[in-house]
């Protein structure tokens, strides 16, 4: 009985120390609401409603006039192209910080992180200062006919640099924490360096894969910066969705620009849903291991 006695105090100030009391815990949520429905709900609510707002028919026009659809075209072109390169490297990448030493490996790590501290519009003007006519490239670009600046080269070279960061960013933490143990039980008994990584590596970092390639797309599709720079801005020709919704909303279009940015706040909203779809199956996946 003393033990009890003595021991349940403790167990109660450790459950004060850990515990917010109600009226806490309703001011946090509520202030969290309110942000979000302030700065997120509200705003997506009034694409959608200022896209509708002259009906139907004006939206439905708007989103399929041929600048618009080769603006669908460019954007999913350019994320088709940059996002697959992107989870090649970032395989390879993460690979090699997680689970190798060699030197370098710190100036590797610095570079992959290199797109989120430089201004997207700063990247795409070192693309234009390398291969733009002027350029240290220009020159023998032009004399054999060959287009990357304003043109859709350019585009995907931009897009590919801001979203590097994502798909390695992601996995070099994951396969950090899981070790090489496993490797190296693969190696010792035979199997060779493609082996291990297809059949042990790729299997464990399979839905962080896929959450990074998510978030690699999203920011592909919706990158505006460094696309803005190098693109020249060509209607029906060089403009992504995000171009398109800033060349109509400054031409006073706005329902036009309203109803092709609902085009992008629709694939936000897939994007988000395909997000936590991984995130639930991933759960679901270690608890399962956890119960084996």
């Amino acid at each position: 009985m003393s033990a009890i006695a003595i021991s349940s105090p403790g167990r109660n100030r450790n459950a004060r120390a850990t515990t917010e009391s109600a009226w806490i815990r309703r001011s946090l949520i509520s202030i969290a609401l309110a942000f979000l429905t302030l700065f997120l709900f509200v705003p997506l609510i009034s694409v959608f409603y200022e896209a509708l707002k002259k009906g139907l028919d004006v939206y439905v026009a708007a989103a399929t006039e041929p600048e618009a659809v080769s603006a669908i075209k460019l954007t999913l072109t350019a994320a088709a192209i940059a996002v697959p390169l992107n989870v090649i490297f970032g395989l390879a990448a993460a690979w090699a910080i997680a689970k190798f030493e060699f030197r370098g490996k710190s100036v590797l790590t610095t570079l992959i992180d290199l797109p989120f501290s430089v201004s997207p519009v700063v990247a795409g003007l070192i693309y234009v200062l390398m291969f733009g006519l002027q350029g240290w490239l220009g020159p023998w670009l032009a004399e054999n006919d060959i287009k990357i600046i304003f043109a859709v080269p350019g585009i995907v070279l931009a897009t590919i640099f801001v979203t590097v960061p994502f798909i390695a960013r992601e996995l070099i933490p994951l396969m950090q924490a899981q070790g090489t143990e496993e490797e190296e039980a693969a190696v010792i008994l035979g199997a060779s360096g493609w082996q291990t990584f297809f059949r042990v590596t790729l299997p464990n970092v399979k839905w962080g894969v896929l959450y990074g390639t998510i978030l690699c797309n999203a920011r592909a599709m919706g990158e505006f910066g460094a696309v803005s720079v190098v693109s020249g801005h060509i209607r029906g020709s060089t403009n992504t969705l995000p171009l398109h919704v800033e060349i109509l909303y400054n031409e006073y279009n706005f329902a036009a620009a309203f109803a092709v940015a609902s085009l992008l706040a629709l694939l936000a909203l897939v994007t988000l849903g395909l997000k936590m779809l991984v995130e639930t199956r991933a759960k679901q996946q270690e608890e399962n291991v956890g119960e084996h």
